[in-house]
């Protein structure tokens, strides 16, 4: 299983791509803008998108694609994601007002896209490769996935403020081998980090310290501009396990 990271950052500008992780080359983990220097044969490949939750640099791209690629394809794409996620898509990206409902395009009974509910807790296996939902902290229903083959596993805890049932699956996943983590602000945000329900490098630390040994943690979801103190204030929290940066086209074989 390839696990290539198309976007990992908390914002735009230069080369910052927001949230978006392809699996092999049929399944999309979120829709930021990291989906959109995908070619478009790459593009009409993906037949998944699991969604965390319903936030725009989440989604952002998954009007586009398929707006790009449906009309090439001879099968929905399926959308995975708790109900309420998919609602939000329902009554407001897809509304008809924001971008055409593409589940009824170009006819109800072969659509572009069809959605599929994954509750919190849920798990889907597609192909050999299993994906399980668990359910995160955040200011909207949100959750992470934990993505499994043969060749082991890597959790993406999407956006979340501090959380225990995440590293309680974690803890109990034998073959674990990455984890990637958001840490979105600064310490001297720490504030902002509580209301919006993201993590600064403090509260990231110590959601860590939660983590079995053995695993490697890379840190995802950093701001534009305060990436390079970010990771210093984490490196900071955590001398005896430094997280990595997750970086825009890494790859993972598993």
């Amino acid at each position: 299983m390839k696990i290539q990271i198309l976007g990992c950052s908390g914002g735009i500008g230069a080369q910052a791509r927001t949230t978006s992780i392809l699996v092999d080359d049929d399944i999309l983990i979120d829709a930021g803008t990291g989906v959109g220097d995908l070619s478009l044969e790459a593009l009409g490949k993906i037949d998944h998108v699991f969604l965390t939750h319903s936030h725009m640099d989440h989604v952002t791209m998954l009007p586009f694609l398929l707006d790009t690629v449906g009309s090439r394809r001879h099968k929905p794409v399926l959308v995975h994601a708790q109900e309420a996620t998919l609602n939000a898509l329902r009554n407001h990206l897809f509304s008809g007002e924001l971008w055409p409902d593409f589940s009824r395009i170009p006819t109800p009974e072969a659509p572009f896209m069809r959605y599929q509910v994954l509750p919190a807790g849920g798990e889907v296996v597609i192909d050999g490769r299993r994906l399980r939902s668990i359910p995160v902290n955040h200011i909207v229903p949100a959750v992470g996935y934990l993505v499994g083959s043969r060749g082991g596993s890597l959790a993406f805890s999407g956006d979340t403020t501090t959380t225990d049932e995440f590293w309680r699956v974690l803890n109990a996943t034998s073959d674990l081998k990455h984890v990637i983590i958001e840490t979105s602000f600064l310490d001297a945000d720490l504030e902002l980090s509580r209301l919006s329900k993201h993590m600064c490098p403090s509260m990231a630390a110590a959601d860590i310290r939660k983590l079995k040994p053995g695993p490697q943690v890379h840190t995802t979801h950093l701001m534009p501009g305060s990436e390079d103190e970010i990771m210093r204030e984490v490196a900071g929290h955590l001398p005896d396990r430094i997280p990595a940066r997750l970086k825009r086209g890494q790859i993972f074989e598993l």
